[in-house]
């Protein structure tokens, strides 16, 4: 579960995520360093998703859609 990524580890400058997400995930979000950098497939399962391109900035955090991508769903423990 990668969901709730590495926080003993962080703050991280690059994310890959290789799995689908229905949503970007907070605590991804949150490990990256300024200048940080994560791509992650968003979208539903078995669908075509968008790989996101999601960057913290001055301390924003801002994201783009790159192009369509399918991958296996993002499954997390809950």
């Amino acid at each position: 579960d990668g969901y709730h990524g590495w926080p003993e580890q962080a703050p991280f400058d690059a994310v890959v995520v290789t799995a689908a997400a229905d949503h970007i995930p907070p605590p991804l979000v949150a490990q990256l360093a300024e200048g940080g950098r994560m791509v992650i497939p968003v979208g539903m399962p078995f669908r075509t998703q968008t790989l996101m391109l999601v960057r913290r900035e001055h301390g924003e955090v801002l994201s783009e859609s790159l192009l369509p991508v399918s991958f296996v769903p993002f499954t997390r423990d809950r």
